[in-house]
């Protein structure tokens, strides 16, 4: 992947350099967050010559309020509240996974059903969305039940949010749901960190790729700290400590995509209008 050279003034972004570049961050996946987020923290001010803070919420909501209200400048989003915030944020920095800007969503099960091959197997039953603002873990399951004529808000028996992708694998894993819509990433990432809980699973259908969740900023962000902290992110695959963080996320690295990534997301949220 082809990286943005470090910009040479990036130590003078922003006109106040005590001001910290606030990162909205949701949930992650690791045992150790805190301690790779202060690693990452580290390595993002060493880069942008600026403290950086990251502020961590429970859900995607709470995280698109902040940059609305201009408490953050940037988050790591999913493509679902991307593509609706529209004009409000701009697009900063997508993840490379598995060699592509792309992922999907998962439809698992227990591992102890060999019978589900589809979500239309699952009527009646029990489901687990991870966040109503998730186009993996909520968009796309709503929208591949009314493709097929099923009312999502009728179709199961009981339907509930965990508010992490982690926690629908948990979820089903441990027979609280029938099946769950979850993240290929975090999914294929919590395979490789602890294959004895995804092992509880099973992948019973999977959608189309679509865009990565990406990285944006508000549109009034700073132009200048916007080239800079997309640099950093895109340099991350140029030095070892950024590989070496690259690695612990699972990742290949951060490209600069065109929002075109995310039509298919937005063709989705617009055919579940009024759903």
């Amino acid at each position: 992947m082809a990286a943005l050279a470090l910009l040479p003034f990036a130590g003078a972004i922003g006109a106040e350099p005590e001001v910290p570049v606030r990162i909205g961050l949701t949930p992650v996946f690791l045992d150790d967050q805190a301690g790779f987020l202060r690693q990452w923290k580290a390595y993002l001010e060493r880069r942008l010559h600026r403290p950086v803070a990251f502020v961590q919420r429970g859900s995607y909501r709470e995280v698109y309020e902040l940059l609305g209200l201009g408490h953050i400048d940037f988050a790591w989003l999913c493509g679902y509240p991307y593509v609706r915030l529209g004009r409000r944020v701009k697009l900063l920095a997508v993840p490379v996974f598995q060699g592509k800007p792309l992922y999907r969503s998962y439809l698992i099960v227990p591992a102890s059903d060999a019978r589900t091959r589809s979500l239309l197997d699952l009527r009646g039953r029990v489901f687990a969305y991870s966040d109503p603002d998730s186009n993996s873990g909520y968009l796309f399951p709503r929208y591949y039940l009314i493709r097929n004529g099923e009312n999502p808000d009728t179709f199961f028996l009981r339907t509930f949010f965990t508010w992490a992708h982690r926690k629908v694998v948990e979820a089903v894993a441990s027979g609280l749901a029938h099946g769950g819509a979850v993240d290929s990433y975090v999914w294929e990432t919590l395979a490789q960190i602890h294959p004895e809980l995804t092992a509880k699973t099973r992948v019973a259908a999977h959608s189309p790729e679509f865009g990565h969740p990406p990285f944006v900023a508000r549109s009034g962000a700073s132009p200048r700290d916007f080239a800079a902290l997309q640099a950093a992110l895109t340099g991350m695959d140029d030095d070892p400590e950024g590989q070496a963080l690259l690695r612990r996320l699972n990742l290949d690295g951060f490209s600069v995509e065109r929002p075109e990534l995310f039509d298919s997301i937005a063709r989705m949220w617009r055919a579940t209008q009024g759903a």
